[in-house]
């Protein structure tokens, strides 16, 4: 059912945890399957240096924020917010369709993190790079 790389993420999540005074903070859920994601951020001169979850949900859920938070460390705040879904699956060598809303999660967070960060330092949330890809 999962790829090989799903369950390495699930058994063994990378940047788990969270940032203690983080520059940016964001908690997304799906109240129909109960996934909630808390993705934090360290970030220095626009670079995203450090990236951390906690997720309560399934399998597919925890690796999703784990690869997405692999994903989006050492990239800057805009090249972090083009990061797709699709690009989470990719990386995690694909997911089972009923399980892809994991991915938008994951996605969501980052946004609602890197959004944080900018309305914490005086910048418009949602910045043009985000016209929101899927």
């Amino acid at each position: 059912m999962y790829s090989e790389r799903v369950m390495d993420h699930f058994m063994n999540p990378r940047n788990m945890g969270e940032i203690p005074d983080a520059d940016g903070a964001g908690e997304v859920g799906n109240a129909t399957c109960g996934d909630i994601m808390r993705i934090t951020l360290r970030v220095e001169e626009n670079r995203i240096v450090d990236a951390k979850f906690k997720t309560f949900g399934c399998a597919a859920a925890i690796a999703s924020s784990s690869m997405a938070t692999e994903l989006i460390k050492g990239k800057t705040l805009d090249e972090a917010c083009a990061v797709t879904n699709r690009a989470v699956v990719e990386a995690l060598g694909g997911l089972p369709p009923q399980k892809v809303h994991c991915s938008v999660l994951a996605k969501e967070g980052i946004h609602q993190a890197i959004d944080d960060y900018r309305v914490r330092h005086g910048m418009q949330p949602g910045g043009d790079e985000e016209k929101h890809a899927p």
